[in-house]
């Protein structure tokens, strides 16, 4: 009957496999009864087979290999632009498909918004770093990392650093709880990034991972080579990873250690592993009080939703020993009023069951080694191993028979010293409550747990969140504060948004698994290069001080040229790197900074006050004002008819560093930087360098004024 139970499909080498036969996936053995080898995947509602996973004879070495040369090169032929507008054209196709893949969910134990966290969360990842690639990074390959730095008193010596992609292949080895969002958090950046992914899903939940791969496949988005999925036993696939190649790893502290160990010298390794993260109810959260009902909705949100199968969920529930009592009745009544355990394709079902029969098994082993350190059960089900009645699949009340049901559990501990409150981690709808003395004690509490991915604290006391801030960052990911101003609009202690650090200190894993740009940086490597401005110019498409300057007529040099046709009069497919013109010198006089000052309102002494600016250490008597400047500088240098130059899009990077006095003149030099075509509109950014300098030469202020020019 197992043999009738289809095997789930790898997707490698832009190609879809399975093993070769059944004598394959059964172990390859020629004999009478075979030693199977597919492991056979359940409903984790009904205990029904779905899929058999086997991995069986897939060439791993010739996955990598296809990574390494065909992925590279496919993903190398775009700019991150190109690969950010892929992403957007990805998480608009899952989105069609979201119900279809809510459903594939549901087996996996997922009720309607478990999914929404997973499969949502997932889609919502390839949108964000779809919006913040094409945002934050140039449409190109290389990435600028701050500015360059004078190596010589001339100038013609300097440096800076760049991101360039890996040159090998991101390996993501994923836990069962999140088969969607878990492998998108890591493939996102990694993509845009320009690297190739092999994505190695959990067994348990592995179908689900398949699922999306396959909308994504078959909707023609993934360049070749770009994503590879192993459905099955990874065997030594860690082994064979090389220099330039990532490792992105979820699951357990244990195992986090053991494939450390296992990957070579060069190969990058980040983990996001279980932690015991903490919630912290300040001695101000009484019950009545916005932040008391926050802190149980929370805590009662994060040990049910998922059926408390989340890495981040809170396992350890710290608040003042004189409000244990009321927390634990909190807790108890909202649990009884909000959980209906049961198959979540039931409607009205709020918990479903966890992933696997297994998953239940070693849940019961952590529960007990809790009550062996003292804990003891204070909602929820004492006899916590008995099958608890649920909500079957016909909507009758009655036993559990073949799911993975487990019950929501909340142990309260009086010693707040047990090893096991802050060692023992139990995955699934289960937290620890214990009290301490202060916020110092409180503190002490949540750095026991080793390192973790997220605390929250609830308070309305800026001075309990600064001594609690001041201790926990260290020792977290993420640290949220929940006071009343933020109740509603919080998205809550256990969901980790793509614009922030998700990862954690010590235990945790020491990664990030996403963080915004930093999670993209993590698939780059940053290098230091020197060199001459001509030639930094010429390798990082971004213009340098001291490099060659254009005119229209196509005269070049180190210095202001002829300019024949202004450059604002040039399109984007005209516009140069170094293109410049030069405006002035224009004359400042007492009157422009009066009547400057009287039509803004900014009449600050230095402007208007001769002895007062004059005792300034900074200035030598009354001086105009920078914004003046800046004025005069636009004023000098812009084209006024329509044209090309579509918008003022902001400045950057302004400094002013010499005064100007009256009787002083100014002369602006603009020079085309930076051109960032938009992928998917009819224009792009200028990043124009631009320099004030007085009539001896010294530089009054310098900035990049950044404009929106037509393409065409």
């Amino acid at each position: 009957m197992t043999n009738t139970v289809p095997v789930l499909p790898s997707y490698v080498r832009d190609g879809w496999w399975t093993p070769a036969d059944d004598a394959a996936a059964a172990g390859g053995a020629a004999t009478e009864t075979p030693e199977p080898r597919a492991v056979v995947v359940h409903d984790a509602s009904t205990g029904e087979p779905v899929v058999r996973v086997s991995a069986d004879g897939l060439d791993l070495a010739a996955v990598l290999d296809h990574a390494r040369d065909v992925g590279q090169k496919s993903l190398g032929d775009l700019t991150i632009h190109e690969r950010a507008v892929l992403l957007k054209r990805m998480a608009l196709e899952l989105t069609a498909h979201k119900d279809a893949l809510h459903e594939v969910s549901a087996r996996t134990g997922a009720t309607r918004r478990d999914a929404a966290f997973d499969v949502d969360g997932g889609i919502g990842v390839l949108f964000t770093y779809s919006s913040k690639g094409r945002r934050e990074l140039p449409n190109a390959n290389l990435v600028l990392d701050g500015p360059p730095e004078l190596l010589s008193k001339d100038g013609s010596f300097l440096g800076r650093h760049v991101y360039t992609r890996l040159p090998g292949v991101a390996v993501q080895v994923n836990a069962f709880n999140f088969p969607v969002w878990g492998p998108l958090e890591k493939f996102a950046p990694a993509f845009l990034a320009g690297v190739p992914t092999v994505v190695k899903p959990a067994t348990p939940t592995a179908y689900l991972t398949e699922a999306w791969v396959r909308i994504l496949v078959d909707a023609g988005l993934l360049p070749d080579g770009s994503l590879q999925l192993v459905s099955g036993s990874a065997r030594d696939l860690l082994g064979q990873l090389r220099f330039g190649d990532v490792v992105a790893f979820t699951g357990s502290a244990d195992t986090a250690r053991r494939l450390r160990g296992a990957v070579a010298e060069g190969v990058r390794f980040t983990a996001e592993a279980d932690s015991i993260n903490a919630s912290v109810l300040g001695p101000d959260g009484v019950p009545g009080s916005v932040e008391f009902d926050a802190y149980v909705r929370q805590l009662v949100t994060e040990m049910t939703v998922k059926a408390g199968q989340k890495c981040t969920a809170i396992r350890r529930a710290i608040v003042p020993e004189g409000l244990v009592d009321d927390v634990v009745a909190a807790v108890r009544q909202r649990l009884d009023e909000k959980v209906v355990l049961g198959d979540p394709r039931v409607e009205g079902v709020t918990v479903g069951p966890l992933a696997s029969a297994e998953q239940r098994e070693e849940l019961h082993r952590q529960v007990e080694k809790l009550i062996g350190a003292g804990g003891r059960i204070v909602a929820g089900p004492e006899d916590f191993t008995a099958g608890p009645e649920v909500v079957r699949g016909d909507g009758s009340v009655g036993g559990a028979e073949g799911g993975a049901f487990a019950a929501p559990l909340l142990v309260r501990f009086d010693d707040a010293d047990a090893a096991a409150l802050h060692d023992v981690e139990a995955f699934g709808p289960v937290a620890s409550v214990v009290g301490y003395r202060d916020v110092h004690h409180a503190a002490e509490l949540v750095v026991r747990g080793g390192g973790s991915l997220v605390t929250s604290v609830a308070t309305s006391d800026p001075g309990v969140a600064a001594a609690l801030f001041a201790r926990l960052c260290a020792a977290n990911g993420r640290v949220l504060f929940l006071d009343r101003d933020d109740a509603r609009t919080s998205t809550g202690h256990g969901s980790p948004v793509p614009h922030l650090v998700h990862g954690g200190p010590g235990r945790a894993g020491g990664g990030e698994e996403l963080g915004g740009m930093r999670a993209v940086h993590h698939y780059m490597q940053r290098t230091a290069i020197q060199g001459s401005p001509r030639m930094l110019t010429e390798l990082t498409g971004v213009w340098h001080t001291g490099a060659p300057v254009r005119s229209a007529d196509g005269t070049s040099g180190s210095g202001p040229a002829g300019v024949v046709v202004h450059p604002f009069r040039k399109s984007l497919a005209e516009l140069r790197i170094g293109d410049q013109v030069v405006g002035g010198p224009r004359e400042v006089t007492l009157q422009d900074i009066e009547h400057f000052a009287e039509f803004t309102g900014d009449t600050f002494y230095a402007h208007m006050d001769e002895a007062a600016a004059a005792a300034n250490p900074f200035f030598p008597g009354r001086v105009a004002h920078g914004y003046l400047l800046v004025s005069f500088a636009a004023g000098l240098f812009v084209d006024p008819a329509p044209g090309p130059v579509l918008a003022n899009y902001g400045l950057e990077h302004l400094r002013f560093l010499t005064p100007v006095s009256p009787g002083d003149a100014i002369t602006v030099t603009l020079t085309a930087k930076q051109i960032i075509p938009r992928e998917t509109d009819d224009h792009g950014e200028v990043h124009w360098d631009a320099r004030l300098t007085n009539q001896n030469d010294e530089v009054v202020a310098t900035y990049d004024v950044l404009t929106l020019v037509a393409k065409r």
